[in-house]
């Protein structure tokens, strides 16, 4: 029998364990106890008649159940804050946009997001800082920027940190020619890997499930550290290790024939990108962006 509604109030709270991947960790975030928490995601699978993540010690992981849900879930969010700017009468936006990415999310993720931004605002200068994820972080607790968008943190001091989008980081050798060995996680322990530097998103998410992997390595003398994406992205097209960088990343030179996933390794690494604001609410242009942002969501092209 096919559920008759969905209790809007519970999809904050589902959205929370989705991304962080833990109850105790979304529990700190809403503020609520752990019980508290586990109880609304069991109120909401026993509503559906599914289950929505699969338990285990190291925390949750979604089913294909959860993960479809989780997709409607951030349309629901993106359509009250819609509805709820229209009834306000927002008055077009003037002024200067000032916002800071980290590297990965300004290359590949925001420019076609301003682009349409920049279509329906013409009237509004656009400004973007980029660095790494510290970078970011300092320059938004600092009052630089009013907005900022990063990878690899859930929690910051001094910083509100909020949800966007979803992101995967993959493995991926040179697509042709010597490329190092690599048919399970355990074999990164030997082969060369390249690393961004350190307080890149990236890295620390990588290391986090390099470690969860049982696999506690950091830089070795065969690896490279480079700092740049796109510079990684070219030395492991040239057979010089393995590269860890987002779908975002790779898309255009996957297509390319210049590098490839490696097949079938047993290590997924799911992030989220997230806004990063300072103490009280957003206004003008950059509470403007951000409503603009969540209802146009960005998409990946392959």
């Amino acid at each position: 029998m096919l559920p008759e509604r969905i209790d809007p109030r519970l999809l904050p709270t589902f959205l929370a364990v989705h991304e962080s991947g833990r109850v105790s960790a979304a529990a700190r975030a809403l503020h609520l106890s752990q019980p508290a928490v586990t109880a609304q995601i069991r109120r909401l699978e026993d509503e559906l008649g599914v289950a929505l993540f699969v338990r285990s010690p190291a925390g949750v992981t979604p089913t294909a159940a959860g993960e479809r849900l989780a997709g409607y879930a951030r349309k629901v969010q993106a359509l009250l804050a819609e509805a709820a700017t229209s009834v306000a009468g927002a008055k077009e936006p003037t002024g200067e946009l000032a916002l800071a990415a980290s590297t990965t999310i300004a290359a590949y993720v925001l420019p076609p997001v301003l682009a349409r931004f920049r279509a329906a605002h013409p009237g509004v200068r656009l400004r973007l800082d980029v660095g790494n994820t510290e970078e970011v972080l300092a320059l938004v607790k600092a009052g630089r920027v009013p907005i900022g968008l990063v990878e690899g943190h859930a929690r910051a001091s001094g910083v509100h940190l909020e949800p966007y989008a979803d992101d995967e980081i993959v493995a991926v050798t040179a697509a042709t020619g010597a490329t190092p060995r690599v048919r399970r996680a355990s074999d990164l322990a030997r082969v060369p890997i390249l690393w961004r530097e350190p307080g890149s998103g990236t890295r620390a998410v990588v290391e986090r499930a390099l470690r969860r992997a049982g696999i506690r390595r950091g830089p070795l003398p065969i690896d490279l550290e480079i700092g740049g994406t796109e510079p990684i992205l070219g030395a492991a097209a040239a057979g010089l290790g393995v590269a860890f960088a987002s779908r975002w990343a790779i898309q255009s030179h996957v297509a390319a024939g210049r590098l490839a996933p490696i097949p079938a390794l047993d290590l997924v690494i799911r992030r989220t990108f997230r806004w990063a604001t300072a103490a009280g609410a957003l206004s003008g242009a950059a509470r403007a962006f951000q409503d603009f942002a969540r209802r146009h969501p960005p998409l990946l092209t392959g």
